[in-house]
């Protein structure tokens, strides 16, 4: 029986799990502008370039090319495919894949799925990659996550659930950011969310996408939290 309700909410399991997320919530917002957090913003950047592409060859497009920058911006080249769907993906789609990463470390086996697919999509963008920026990231985390493997199998330092709780809540709370900042703080014109205005005929602008958009992203965090606390329940 699903406790959909959390009753008797919070056991062990359940605090450690909100105490995680509170603790890397304040040192992602203490470090954010500081080099430790750079490889974690760059692979959020490739999480959302890589969600430009997947819409793209869902929607039967061709990826022509993913680069990733050192001023953490990225660009996804695509021919065809829907592109109405295609530009949301971006931001939406990093909101996502914080939340996957978020619940896969409720449980070691699914932390472990989640760490071997992500080291497996690593390695096909290394084919796709059009700057050694990416290609280096992409190896540097496949290096990183299998070290973090090793010594969750070999040792008895358990952490490989905790760094894929950090990338999720590091992905999910950089979705957040980069939407406002790039579509309401300071309305970049090149954003998705400006394109998207230009392309939809309903009556909104680029800063009302990027609301919508940010609104969506922050309920994804918020069901990555409840989801978590109830199966752990």
């Amino acid at each position: 029986m699903v406790n959909w309700e959390l009753k008797d909410c919070c056991k062990h399991d359940q605090v450690v799990f909100l105490t995680s997320i509170g603790v890397y919530t304040v040192a992602i917002l203490a470090l954010w502008r500081t080099v430790l957090l750079t490889p974690f913003k760059l692979i959020t950047v490739f999480l959302h370039e890589a969600s430009h592409a997947i819409a793209c060859k869902l929607t039967c497009g061709q990826v022509e090319g993913i680069q990733v920058n050192a001023d953490e911006g990225g660009v996804t080249q695509t021919r065809g495919g829907i592109y109405w769907l295609i530009l949301p993906a971006g931001y939406l789609g990093s909101s996502f894949w914080g939340m996957v990463f978020i619940l896969a470390s409720t449980n070691l086996l699914t932390a472990r799925i989640a760490a071997g697919c992500f080291i497996v999509a690593l390695l096909i963008v290394l084919f796709v990659a059009k700057n050694w920026l990416l290609r280096g990231l992409c190896i540097g985390f496949i290096v990183f996550l299998a070290i973090i493997w090793v010594l969750q199998v070999y040792t008895k330092a358990r952490i490989l659930r905790f760094v894929i709780l950090f990338i999720g809540v590091m992905n999910s709370l950089f979705s957040v950011y980069d939407i406002y900042d790039d579509t309401i703080s300071r309305r970049v014109h090149s954003s998705d969310a400006e394109k998207f205005a230009e392309l939809c005929p309903c009556p909104c602008t680029g800063v009302g996408w990027g609301v919508i958009w940010g609104l969506i992203s922050f309920m994804f965090l918020c069901g990555s939290m409840y989801l978590g606390l109830v199966i752990l329940s």
